[in-house]
C-alpha cells in the first residue's frame, strides 16, 4: 500500500496539487463541526500525503463560519467556502469544483463515519474504481444506535431510488463518497440538483457516463442530531428523481466539450 501511495505522491508533487480533498458541507454546524475538524486533523497528520479540507458554509445562522475560520486560521490546509444558495447539493458542488486534489471525499459534518475508514477510498483500495461510495447495507456494514423506524423508512427509500431512478445500489444517500478528479470534474460540472437528490443525479449520470463505480461498507454512527425529515425529504426525493429523469431525455447532462483554442 505504502508503494503505491508513494508513486501517487510523486506524481502530485511535479503537478503541486493534494492527493486528497475533503468536502464538508455546514449548514448550522457550529457544535459539529469543530469536534470533527480536530479527528480529521489528527488522522491526516498520521498521512504521508498532502490533503486539503474545504468547508462550504451553506446558510448558516449560527456561527459555523466563524468557527470554522477560527480553525482555518491555525491549519492552512483549511479552506472556507461561502456557497450564495442554501442546498446542501449545491454545496457539495461548490466545494467539488473548488477542490484540487486527485481523490475529492465528500464528508458529512457529524463525521458519522470513523474518519480511519477512508483509507478504504484510496489508492491501493479504490483499484482504479471512478466513483466510491459508502454504503450502511450488507454484511461488513455496522449502523449502530439507529432507531429501526429510520432504518425501515431509508429502505424504503432505496428501494423507490432503485425502482425509479438508479439500480444496484444498496445506499445512495450515505453522505461519504469519493471521485477522482476527472470524474468530480465531470459530473459536478453538470449538476443541476441542489438539494438531496444530488446523489441520485451523480450516479444517474456517472452510470450513464461508464464510469466504474465501486460501493464499500462502513461503520455508521447514528446522530439524534440528523437534519434528515423522514416524510417531508422522502417526498422531495420523488419531485428530484422525476426533474433527474426529464433533464436526461432534454439532454441537460450532456458532456461538456473542453474549451478550443482557435486555429491560426
Amino acid at each position: 500500500m505504502q508503494d503505491v501511495i508513494e508513486q501517487e505522491i510523486e506524481t502530485l508533487n511535479e503537478n503541486e496539487r493534494p492527493l486528497l480533498s475533503i468536502v464538508i458541507p455546514a449548514h448550522n454546524e457550529e457544535s459539529r463541526l469543530p469536534p470533527s475538524l480536530e479527528k480529521i486533523d489528527a488522522f491526516l497528520k498520521t498521512q504521508p500525503y498532502e490533503a486539503e479540507v474545504i468547508v462550504v458554509e451553506n446558510g448558516s445562522t449560527d456561527r459555523t463560519v466563524a468557527v470554522a475560520e477560527d480553525f482555518a486560521r491555525t491549519h492552512p490546509y483549511v479552506r472556507v467556502v461561502q456557497a450564495a444558495v442554501r442546498g446542501k447539493g449545491l454545496a457539495v458542488k461548490v466545494g467539488m469544483l473548488e477542490a484540487r486534489g486527485a481523490f475529492r471525499f465528500i464528508c458529512d459534518a457529524d463525521l458519522s463515519m470513523p474518519i480511519e475508514e477512508i483509507r478504504y477510498f484510496l489508492p491501493p483500495e479504490s483499484d482504479g474504481y471512478d466513483v466510491i461510495i459508502a454504503s450502511r447495507e450488507g454484511r461488513e456494514a455496522k449502523r449502530i444506535g439507529e432507531p429501526e423506524y429510520r432504518h425501515i423508512i431509508g429502505r424504503i427509500n432505496n428501494f423507490i431510488i432503485k425502482l425509479t431512478a438508479v439500480r444496484g445500489f444498496e445506499d445512495t444517500q450515505c453522505g461519504f463518497k469519493m471521485f477522482t478528479q476527472a470524474a468530480a470534474e465531470d459530473l459536478f460540472g453538470v449538476q443541476q440538483m441542489t438539494g438531496i437528490g444530488f446523489d441520485i443525479e451523480l450516479l444517474f449520470v456517472a452510470k450513464r457516463r461508464g464510469y466504474r463505480i465501486k460501493q464499500v461498507p462502513i461503520t455508521w454512527y447514528f446522530d439524534p442530531d440528523s437534519r434528515m425529515r423522514l416524510v417531508g425529504d422522502s417526498l422531495h426525493l420523488l419531485v428530484e428523481i422525476w426533474q433527474i429523469r426529464r433533464n436526461w431525455f432534454w439532454g441537460v447532462y450532456a458532456k461538456k466539450q473542453p474549451d478550443r483554442q482557435p486555429q491560426t
